[in-house]
């Protein structure tokens, strides 16, 4: 289900860990495949749950609570622009439709050629540089204004 490469890195993430406690690697686990599939299918995440000896729930659980797993598959350039309150006030709605306009898509959504989606996210804790992005949930873009928006996806294309 994983290659090889990846099962080595996951195995490596484990060995942070006292022995008897795999599952508390399942955070890295999942973002390393998620870094070679693109996004975690369901069978994907029930694979690093036995890898981990964990019940699939358990995995699943994970997967869904925190924003940075793709539970579907997802363009090349994977945009979440924080949308609470904080980055809101400071200007992230203006950001967000210049974004959907200049894109041609909604929230949730992939540009038909699979280069970007965009995503809804939630606080990424540096509220006094709002608004806030990510590109890849690696890279964070601050102070998001539809110019800034413009500048990052030139940087992309």
């Amino acid at each position: 289900m994983l290659s090889p490469e990846s099962l080595k890195k996951i195995d490596r993430e484990i060995a942070k860990y006292p022995a008897g406690h795999k599952q508390s690697a399942v955070m890295a686990a999942l973002r390393i495949a998620q870094d070679e599939k693109g996004w975690l299918a369901p069978e994907t995440i029930e694979f690093v749950a036995v890898y981990l000896g964990m019940p699939p729930i358990a995995a699943q659980e994970v997967a869904t609570f925190y924003n940075m797993y793709n539970l579907q598959p997802v363009g090349k350039y994977k945009i979440t622009v924080c949308t609470n309150l904080p980055c809101t006030l400071m200007g992230a709605e203006s950001a967000v439709e210049h974004l959907q306009r200049k894109l041609g898509i909604g929230f949730g959504e992939t540009t038909p050629d699979g280069k970007f989606t965009l995503k809804e996210g939630e606080c990424m804790g540096v509220c006094g540089d709002g608004p806030v992005a990510t590109v890849n949930n690696v890279r964070m873009c601050a102070r998001l204004t539809p110019e800034e928006a413009d500048r990052i996806l030139a940087g992309l294309e």
